[in-house]
């Protein structure tokens, strides 16, 4: 009599549907757990793997091929530096702003622009920088003259796996300036984009200082004071990195839409 009950409970568990199909029904969400974190880590690392596989694919004649592509990005980089500052000051008039000052270090043609541009003076402390504009109070102008320049990274990761899968040493060095301008940025206007979002809000918005271009700066300041807001500084600092990805996976779409891809080693 004990030996059919036990048989009748396991014929019963074997054939319950639950619980013959919750194991599997686990495993399957871990998995699918499992592939969106992987996806998402694929998406974080696409920059990398793009300038990684395209040096990969570039490299074909070694040590001359690295030459050609770091003679590139000193090129790219040249040219760059101009178009970006130039780029702010665009932003910032057309959004009804007024800029009276543009900085540009003479290696990168101050000089020339200077004689073109009424506002443009050949010198600075940084490669370039907008030191003089008035926004007229409006955070819309001011986030505008800093997001500008970035648009330029679009075209930059469509010509970066262009050509990468080209093979094209030199064009893939000028390019990698365009297409990792944001997170080239991060100690520059990306912080100062997430700084003019934090300065927005309680309890950070009586903390105007916290504004700027320059990450290093700021926190030197910063130490300077017996309250220092570090939270609201830590804020604006990470919302600059999550602009840099969102810039990024823009550009990649439209690359994507454009026949880009990623670039595969």
């Amino acid at each position: 009599m004990v030996s059919e009950r036990v048989v009748v409970k396991v014929w019963a568990v074997s054939t319950d549907r639950r619980t013959a199909t919750w194991p599997t029904s686990l495993c399957e969400t871990r998995w699918d757990g499992t592939l969106r974190a992987v996806r998402v880590l694929r998406f974080l690392l696409t920059p990398g793997t793009d300038v990684l596989n395209g040096l990969d694919r570039c490299l074909t004649r070694g040590f001359r091929s690295l030459l050609l592509v770091f003679a590139g990005t000193l090129a790219g980089w040249w040219i760059y530096v101009p178009i970006h500052e130039l780029l702010h000051a665009a932003g910032c008039a057309v959004t009804g702003g007024k800029v009276s000052r543009l900085e540009i270090s003479a290696v990168y043609g101050g000089g020339l622009l200077a004689r073109l541009f009424p506002f443009v003076v050949s010198g600075s402390d940084y490669a370039g920088r907008l030191s003089g504009f008035d926004t007229r109070g409006s955070d819309l102008i001011y986030l505008i003259t800093d997001l500008a320049p970035f648009v330029l990274t679009f075209p930059g990761v469509w010509l970066l796996r262009r050509t990468a899968a080209a093979r094209q040493a030199v064009l893939f060095g000028a390019a990698l300036p365009f297409a990792l301008a944001p997170f080239l940025s991060l100690t520059g206007d990306a912080y100062e984009i997430g700084s003019i979002v934090v300065t927005r809000v309680p309890p950070w918005s009586r903390w105007q200082t916290l504004r700027g271009d320059d990450l290093l700066l700021k926190i030197e300041q910063m130490g300077k004071l017996p309250e220092a807001p570090w939270a609201g500084l830590a804020l604006a600092a990470l919302l600059g990195l999550l602009w840099a990805f969102v810039t990024w996976w823009a550009a990649d779409a439209t690359a994507r839409r454009l026949g880009q891809p990623p670039v595969r080693s």
